[in-house]
C-alpha cells in the first residue's frame, strides 16, 4: 500500500506501534494514520531518500511537540477553585471530578498519573475513576505542580491557543452531554473525557507548525473541509495526531480511539457523538456548518430531525438553569443550607461551612419545609430547582 513504509518509518520515529491501515470515505488524501505526503523530487535526488529524510523531519517535529504538551498549562482560576476545594473537609470525589473536568489540561494530567500508576489494574478512562485511584492528595500534589495561563496576562508561549483550546472544548463537553441525555447513552463520564481532549492534537500541530491552523486551512470554513487541508498539507490530521498522542500518555484505547476517529465518516457511537457534539460547539459560536454532514452525523446516533433542531434551539446553553418566575420566599441562610443539601452534604459539613451548630441547621430546614409546602428534602430541593431559586 503507498505510504505504508513511510507511516512505519514515522511510527517508529515516534516511539509507538503503528495504527492498522483503515479504508477511509473521505477521499484519497486520507492515507495511513501517520505518513505524511511525500514531497516532490528534485532533480538529481532519489525519491525515496527525498520521502525518508523528509519522515524524519516530520516525525521529529510531532515528537517535540508531544513532549511540549506534557506542560500544557490549565487555567489559573481552574487551578485555583481545585486546590480550594481539597482544602475543605470531607470534600466528595464527584465533586472533585467535576471541577478537574472545568479544564482539559487537568483532565489530561490527572487521566496520565492515573494510568502511570497501573500495578496491575486496568487503566481508567473516566476522571472520577482517576481521582478515585490516584487519592485527593495525589490530586493536590499535581494541581500545584501544573502550569498556569492567565486570560489577562498572555506570557505563555502557547499565547491565546489555551484559552481558544479551552473554550471550545468546553462548548463541546456540554454538546456532548446534551446529546447524550437525549438518546440515553450511559458512559458519560467517559464521554466528557473524550470530549474535552478530541483535539488536543490541535495543539500538537499548533506546537509543531507556526503556520497551522492559518496557512494550512486557507479557505477552508467547514470542520470537515478543514480536515481535509490538514491531511492534503501535512499528510496527517489533528484527530490522529491527537489519538497518537493519547497513547502515548498511556490512556485507555476507548479514549485515545475516540479521539482518533472523530472525523470519520464511519465513527463508532461515541466517536460519532463527539463528532456532532463538535459540530454543535462551532455552531454555537457562528462558525459554518454542513447541515448534510450534521444531519448524517446525527442519524449515526440514532437522533433524528426534529430532535436535532430541538438541540439546536437550546444552544448555547438556553436549556440550563432556570429563570425564577416568583420571589423566593427563603432567607438568604436558608438558602445557603438547601443548595448546600442539594450537592449532597450532610448536616455536619453544612455547619462547618456555614459557621453553624447542626441543631441551628436543622431549624432552617423545618422552616425550608414550611415556606415550600415540602414534606423532605428531596421535595424541597425539586420545588427549588423547578421554580429556578437554586
Amino acid at each position: 500500500m503507498p505510504g505504508s513504509s513511510a507511516h512505519v518509518e514515522l511510527a517508529a520515529d515516534l516511539g509507538v506501534a503503528p495504527a492498522r491501515s483503515r479504508a477511509s470515505t473521505n477521499g484519497p488524501l486520507a492515507r495511513s494514520p501517520l505518513a505524511p505526503l511525500p514531497p516532490r523530487s528534485r532533480p538529481g535526488g532519489s525519491p525515496a531518500l527525498t520521502a525518508s529524510r523528509h519522515n524524519e523531519g516530520h516525525g521529529r517535529r510531532l515528537a517535540l511537540a508531544f513532549e511540549a504538551l506534557e506542560s500544557f498549562p490549565a487555567l489559573a482560576e481552574s487551578r485555583d477553585r481545585l486546590l480550594e476545594l481539597l482544602q475543605k473537609d470531607n470534600v466528595a470525589t464527584a465533586e472533585v471530578a467535576a471541577t478537574i473536568e472545568s479544564d482539559a489540561a487537568l483532565v489530561s494530567a490527572v487521566l496520565r498519573l492515573a494510568n502511570r500508576e497501573l500495578r496491575g489494574r486496568a487503566r481508567v478512562d473516566t476522571v472520577l475513576g482517576a481521582v478515585e485511584r490516584i487519592s485527593l492528595a495525589a490530586v493536590g500534589r499535581l494541581a500545584r505542580s501544573t502550569a498556569t495561563f492567565e486570560f489577562f496576562e498572555r506570557t505563555t508561549p502557547w499565547d491565546a491557543a489555551p484559552e481558544r483550546f479551552r473554550l471550545h472544548a468546553l462548548a463541546a463537553q456540554r454538546a456532548a452531554d446534551r446529546l447524550a441525555a437525549e438518546i440515553g447513552y450511559e458512559q458519560r463520564d467517559r464521554l466528557s473525557a473524550t470530549s474535552l481532549l478530541h483535539d488536543i492534537g490541535k495543539l500538537v500541530l499548533i506546537h509543531a507548525y507556526p503556520g497551522y491552523p492559518e496557512q494550512v486551512h486557507q479557505g477552508a470554513r467547514t470542520p470537515e473541509e478543514r480536515v481535509r487541508q490538514e491531511r492534503r498539507e501535512l499528510g496527517i490530521d489533528h484527530a490522529l495526531v491527537g489519538g497518537v498522542l493519547a497513547r502515548r500518555w498511556g490512556l485507555p484505547s476507548s479514549l485515545a480511539a475516540v479521539i482518533e476517529r472523530h472525523h470519520n465518516d464511519e465513527a463508532g457511537a461515541e466517536a460519532a457523538i463527539v463528532r456532532l457534539a463538535d459540530m454543535l460547539a462551532h455552531y454555537a459560536y457562528g462558525d459554518v456548518i454542513s447541515p448534510s454532514h450534521m444531519l448524517g452525523c446525527a442519524r449515526m446516533i440514532g437522533l433524528g430531525a426534529r430532535q436535532l433542531r430541538q438541540v439546536l434551539y437550546e444552544l448555547p446553553g438556553t436549556a440550563g438553569r432556570a429563570r425564577p418566575a416568583d420571589p423566593c420566599p427563603l432567607s438568604s441562610r436558608e438558602l445557603g443550607v438547601l443548595q448546600r443539601l442539594a450537592e449532597g452534604k450532610v448536616y455536619k459539613q453544612i455547619a462547618h461551612e456555614l459557621n453553624l451548630s447542626p441543631s441551628t441547621v436543622r431549624t432552617h430546614l423545618h422552616n425550608i419545609y414550611g415556606k415550600l409546602g415540602a414534606v423532605d428534602r428531596a421535595q424541597a430541593v425539586l420545588i427549588a430547582t423547578e421554580r429556578g431559586w437554586l
